[in-house]
């Protein structure tokens, strides 16, 4: 059975308001029209919009930055276990993954998404990277889930998010989140949006947050993270119709 049709399967039978309330979603009316937005506005137009976004060079400074965080100091081990939470269509992942794989080629990527459509998008890519469906705020609980249909481990060596953390409901959940997650040595990256007054993203673009300031980021992250690092990335911003957003990354490992 192929990743897709088992995937499809696992979809077909997948109660989303019944698994928002075992994972304890703390919205799930904002949840689910979440996951409208993304299945009606987006879905398989995900990676065209992203593209329009940022561009060519801004996505492999974004990709590459990513890239190298995850090969440096801690090393992944050579049949390490990666996992991008909020995944979507698989845009960032499959990138990441392929230059990973470049230096380390049996490390193993999974995807977990809250919206189905995005996450068969990433099924269709066959990048050998295993999607399940699950919340930012309760990783660990989505895994859960997720193991009485495919095999995903409980504990990572690295975990990262790209333009997720906007959409979260609740932010600072999420950070904990990731921690219960990483092995001893493990390390997170998180790439997202930096403060702005764009109101109007949050219809256009189904966003919670207007950004965040990178103070904030990293106090939120210090509270579960011994060693945090949060910058902007020089060079990159996210454009639509002339609205320029910039970019940070926060880094966060659980020892100094």
């Amino acid at each position: 059975m192929t990743m897709l049709t088992n995937l499809k399967e696992y979809l077909e039978h997948l109660q989303l308001e019944q698994l928002f309330k075992k994972l304890d979603a703390s919205d799930p009316e904002t949840l689910a029209k979440t996951v409208e937005h993304f299945t009606v506005k987006e879905g398989e137009k995900r990676d065209q919009i992203v593209e329009n976004y940022f561009g060519q060079n801004g996505i492999c400074r974004i990709v590459d930055t990513v890239t190298e965080c995850l090969l440096e100091h801690p090393r992944l081990p050579s049949e390490g276990k990666v996992l991008d939470v909020g995944a979507g269509s698989g845009f960032f992942t499959v990138r990441v993954a392929r230059k990973v794989r470049a230096e380390i080629p049996n490390v193993s990527f999974y995807a977990m998404d809250l919206t189905p459509a995005m996450l068969l998008s990433l099924a269709k890519k066959k990048a050998d990277i295993v999607p399940f469906v699950g919340l930012a705020e309760n990783i660990r609980g989505s895994i859960e889930q997720a193991r009485k249909h495919f095999i995903v481990p409980f504990k990572f060596d690295a975990v990262f998010s790209t333009l997720m953390l906007h959409h979260s409901t609740r932010p600072e959940r999420f950070f904990e989140s990731i921690k219960e997650t990483l092995e001893k040595h493990g390390k997170a990256v998180v790439v997202d949006l930096c403060e702005h007054s764009f109101e109007e993203f949050r219809t256009e673009m189904g966003d919670v947050h207007l950004g965040f300031k990178p103070e904030n980021i990293h106090a939120m992250a210090r509270r579960h993270f011994a060693d945090v690092k949060v910058e902007k990335l020089p060079g990159i911003c996210c454009e639509s119709s002339g609205r320029s957003t910039e970019i940070f990354i926060a880094i966060m490992k659980n020892f100094l």
